[in-house]
This record gives structure tokens, sequence and C-alpha cells, in this order.
């Protein structure tokens, strides 16, 4: 919408969010900043977030199965993941592997 001549600041754009910005920063927040983001392999997790943060959660349903995603950030890095668990079980890679449809797994990064 954009402010017509009678309004106090005319030719003012209003109401941003209703064009699919809100959906962006989702996307952007999700899969850039807490690094959850989908692959044909499975899920890429790479974070980049503040160094301050101490860690955060993420539950993701993906392809049918579900991922309770723990991020810890002992150290204080800002990028990256030292270490991958799946259900107790070290990952070599930064790709969490697809699941079957209706299960749930624990996942626990270590940033």
């Amino acid at each position: 919408m954009i402010a017509g001549k009678d309004a106090f600041t005319p030719g003012e754009a209003k109401n941003s969010w209703l064009t699919g910005t809100a959906s962006w920063c989702m996307y952007t927040v999700t899969q850039y900043i807490l690094g959850v983001r989908p692959d044909y392999d499975g899920l890429v997790i790479d974070p980049c977030i503040p160094p301050e943060w101490n860690g955060f959660t993420v539950t993701r349903r993906f392809r049918g199965a579900t991922y309770h995603i723990e991020f810890l950030n002992p150290v204080h890095r800002s990028k990256g993941a030292w270490e991958i668990t799946v259900d107790g079980n070290k990952l070599e890679t930064n790709i969490v592997p697809v699941f079957p449809e209706g299960t749930e797994h624990t996942v626990k990064v270590i940033i």
C-alpha cells in the first residue's frame, strides 16, 4: 500500500510484511543463520550465529521424519559444526541422513 496525498506522509510505502518478506526472513533465519538446510542427501548442518550464543534448539520435520536438534556452543564459535551426533552416533560429515517417515531422531551439534 502506498499512502495517498491526504496522508501525513504521502507516497510512503506501508505493510512491507505483506509482500513475502516474512517468509523470506523465516527461510534465511532457519537455513542460513540457524543452519538447518534441506539437501538431496539429508539435512545440511552449517550454523552461522553470534559467538555470544550458548546454543539453541530446533525441531525440524524433513521427509516425514522428525529431527530434534540441539546446538551447543561451549567455546563461543560463530560458524560451522565441529561435531555432530545422531542418536548417539558420531557423523563424519555435516549432513544428517534421511530417515524413514514417522521416525524421530536426536541430533546434537557442537559448534
